[in-house]
């Protein structure tokens, strides 16, 4: 059964510097709420639905019509994840242990900024050690034009992604840019617009908004300080290059998940303190996280795009 990191933390013996790591990476609203998935071995391999097989009414002594679905053999490699910081031996003598923790968390917030962007803009074909992202996984009908040349997000095609995703036993979320969510915002002010916006705290106490009781996540950075969702992402035709998306995922188990091996024979994010090196006077700590994504159901997540940075219509 896959489990948030949140979830994980309750049921699992984890140890302190782990727990440090985790604490960052939940910092982050999009890695809070993907639940990971234990994998044994180099990744999984599953069938996702294409097509249902035929189905009607027959009439006295015919036979029924013959017919199957169609199942895409698809699989996910898990990638190796993760990094080495160093902290001098002198900063630790003249700062104390505690520097080491500190500079521990600045690690860990820039591998959980790294994975948000993996997730969402991951390319295989650019980068073969990370996975693909969203963006590049979700074509055909999942994939929803806001405006062909991009234009002012409408509500109404808005509606029509999050329709698109039907996959039962999840519970679904719009995933978008701080900027984006602003414009949803403004729009949820307006009157003659609507938006139907809510704001509530999660479990964390942050303040969380919806749109039609559905809850927003938002990206802002990478590690390197570049926005994730800009909005420089080519049109539906092609024609432009000044938009961005909005996602509608449901998470769950065989819908949309994040998938992890095991390191040393325990699953999920491993952190090490491999002490002081030999080589030069710093103390070593090591992260390492085998990890992917896996879209089991095709209709788990849409993507809305075309989106341009323009106050919101019906």
């Amino acid at each position: 059964m896959a489990m948030t990191l949140l979830e994980a933390v309750k049921v699992a013996n984890i140890d302190p510097l782990k727990y440090l790591l985790i604490q960052e990476f939940i910092e982050g609203e999009l890695i809070a709420s993907i639940p990971f998935q234990d994998v044994p071995g180099s990744g999984v391999h599953y069938n996702r639905e294409d097509t249902l097989p035929g189905i009607g009414f027959r009439g006295y002594n015919e036979p029924h019509e013959e017919s199957v679905g169609i199942l895409n053999p698809e699989s996910e490699a898990l990638k190796l994840f993760g990094g080495d910081l160093d902290v001098d031996k002198a900063i630790v003598d003249m700062q104390g242990p505690q520097s080491r923790i500190t500079h521990t968390l600045l690690k860990a917030k820039a591998a959980r900024m790294s994975l948000e962007r993996t997730i969402i803009k991951g390319d295989s074909t650019s980068n073969p050690k990370e996975f693909d992202g969203w963006q590049k996984r979700v074509t055909g009908t999942q994939l929803i034009s806001n405006a062909a040349a991009g234009g002012a997000l409408s509500l109404n095609k808005l509606d029509e992604a999050i329709d698109a995703v039907d996959a039962p036993g999840g519970t679904k979320f719009l995933v978008m840019s701080r900027a984006q969510r602003r414009r949803l915002t403004q729009a949820g002010r307006n009157t003659s617009v609507g938006g139907y916006i809510t704001t509530e705290q999660d479990n964390f106490g942050r303040k969380l908004s919806f749109y039609q009781e559905i809850p927003i996540l938002t990206v802002f950075k990478d590690n390197l300080a570049n926005d994730i969702m800009p909005y420089t992402e080519a049109s539906p035709d092609a024609t432009t290059t000044a938009s961005t998306s909005i996602y509608c995922v449901a998470f769950g188990d065989m819908l949309v998940t994040g998938i992890q091996g095991s390191v040393g024979g325990t699953y999920g994010i491993s952190a090490r303190d491999l002490g002081e090196l030999d080589v030069k006077p710093v103390f070593r700590t090591r992260m390492d996280w085998y990890v992917a994504q896996a879209i089991y159901n095709g209709r788990a997540i849409s993507r809305l795009a075309g989106i341009t940075d323009a106050a919101v219509v019906s």
